[in-house]
């Protein structure tokens, strides 16, 4: 993707620092990670190698990760920033408010309003604090372990967990909870069509990036195979052995490459009624 380095979005919120509540860590919480994929600082002291600690005896980041890991707090902060202004763009067509979300980068384990984030719960957005939460330990797993390299693979995760925060915006998200609390059966078929058009939203952003020349060859086939690596089927599969559909709550593999795709293909959030289809 082309982007140029050299500065941080004002609505990047860094906590790498400092973690709280109790760690898991990427390999112990696997698990947790994969059933959870889309959905304050501590009392800090300096450790002689340059980390800090905070009251629970947590590592927290040390200057040579720091360094190491600021292109990347970068990146994030301009796809945070590039699909914001082209939301708030869209919202003031269509003669809406639009207020811009938070990203929180933290390590390990951070407060949300949500409840503790940790990170092997993965990126996530919250709509009580109208924050995104991300661990940029995530993206290590997104190739490694889900074999969805790339940046604009990462932008992707950025731009569906954005989605999310449009859909609150919209009133869409506290719709869908209340239809899951009338009706419990419903509430996996639910959850996923909300987690699809977020998905298209993605798509929706990444025309805008296509159209004003932002994206590279190959950048669409990150982010299709991103969707789709992240897809219930294929977690379940690399998981268990096999599939329930009746439990999924994200969509599987080809919804969700193909709700992306249509985000991208139409440029439109209209295209994007899933609880219409």
């Amino acid at each position: 993707m082309k982007w140029s380095p050299g500065g941080r979005s004002p609505n990047l919120e860094d906590r790498r620092g400092s973690g709280v509540g109790m760690p898991l860590g990427i390999g112990g919480g696997i698990l947790v990670l994969i059933l959870s994929l889309i959905f304050g600082p501590g009392i800090l002291s300096e450790g002689e190698d340059g980390t800090t600690t905070n009251a629970a005896g947590e590592v927290g980041l040390s200057p040579a990760d720091s360094a190491r890991e600021e292109p990347m707090v970068q990146f994030v902060s301009f796809v945070l920033d590039d699909a914001q202004k082209t939301w708030a763009s869209a919202f003031e067509q269509s003669r809406a408010s639009f207020r811009p979300a938070n990203l929180v980068l933290f390590r390990d384990g951070t407060a949300s309003g949500c409840g503790t984030a940790q990170s092997a719960m993965g990126p996530f957005y919250c709509p009580l604090d109208e924050k995104v939460y991300l661990d940029l330990s995530f993206f290590d797993e997104l190739d490694r372990r889900f074999g969805a390299p790339g940046d604009f693979a990462q932008a992707y995760v950025i731009a569906h967990e954005l989605g999310h925060h449009i859909q609150h915006l919209q009133g869409i998200d506290s719709r869908v909870r209340q239809l899951q609390r009338s009706d419990p059966d419903a509430a996996n078929p639910l959850s996923v069509r909300l987690e699809l058009q977020a998905d298209c939203y993605a798509g929706v952003w990444a025309h805008s990036a296509a159209e004003r020349g932002k994206l590279e060859t190959g950048d669409i086939e990150e982010g299709l195979g991103a969707a789709s690596a992240v897809g219930d089927d294929r977690i379940q599969r690399k998981m268990t052995g096999s599939v329930n559909v009746d439990s999924f709550t994200h969509g599987s593999a080809q919804q969700r490459s193909q709700w992306f795709r249509r985000g991208f293909e139409s440029g439109s959030s209209n295209a994007c009624d899933t609880f219409g289809s």
